[in-house]
């Protein structure tokens, strides 16, 4: 028994190693069954599935789905499905149940998301979700999310396991924002129109990793105002490999 134990354990561990992390491109598709004259409701949605590694391909293809679920659903109802056909049944179905209720009005509904992977590594997988929608009102909502991965386990890395010392990267990474947008260097981070937090600086909730360098991304809303659009900072892998952890 001891032997059969130990010879599966090796078998799999030869599977394992004979297989390298792939990943395949994924598209979906669903439109309103309302009729509708023209701008019908859709949502398209393209992503990269991983596959051939089994429990890491598992753990990042859940951790994408579930970052596209909080872009996709609309209802208060907790969403347990994992099935992307059933999602974005859910983003049209929310349409036309108020197309239902209000009949005489027209008002444009749509949604498209693109993932790519845009930087891997034997440290670091990153995944870019650009996405927009549209669910009625003056504009739409569109921005950027980073999915950063371990490549051999597929579990998350969060942004702050990518500095040795985040403390001071971020004082660095402010020098440089302030000089690029004009703000005094001793007056407030909004002293030009920025809408930081309690008036501090802080590093954005994407930070993407590029074949040149680290690019971080202020989406719409989280450091200025829609009109005033998403703000970047991108810093060349020469310039910053003191302050990072994981490259």
């Amino acid at each position: 028994m001891k032997q059969i134990i130990i010879l599966s354990g090796m078998l799999f561990l030869l599977i394992s190693c004979s297989s390298e992390l792939a990943f395949e491109k994924r598209s979906f598709t669903k439109k309103t069954t309302l009729p509708c004259k023209k701008n019908c409701p859709e949502i398209n949605v393209k992503i990269p599935f991983a596959k051939d590694v089994p429990v890491v391909a598992d753990s990042i293809n859940k951790k994408v789905f579930l970052a596209l679920k909080e872009i996709i659903y609309l209802e208060k109802k907790p969403f347990h499905s994992t099935n992307y056909n059933e999602l974005l049944a859910s983003f049209i179905q929310s349409y036309e149940k108020i197309q239902k209720e209000f009949p005489n009005d027209t008002f444009g509904w749509e949604g498209e998301i693109n993932g790519d992977i845009i930087y891997q590594s034997d440290s670091i997988l990153n995944i870019r979700i650009d996405h927009y929608t549209f669910t009625g009102g003056a504009h739409g909502y569109e921005g950027l999310q980073s999915l950063l991965f371990d490549p051999d386990t597929g579990k998350s890395i969060s942004n702050d396991k990518l500095f040795k010392n985040k403390n001071a990267f971020k004082a660095f990474a402010e020098k440089k924002f302030r000089a690029k947008y004009n703000i005094p260097e001793n007056g407030s981070i909004n002293a030009t129109g920025f809408q930081f937090e309690e008036d501090k600086f802080e590093l954005p909730q994407n930070i993407f990793y590029t074949d040149k360098g680290l690019l971080l991304h202020y989406n719409q809303y989280e450091a200025a105002s829609y009109s005033d659009g998403p703000k970047e900072l991108f810093f060349p892998y020469t310039e910053i490999n003191e302050f990072l952890a994981i490259k």
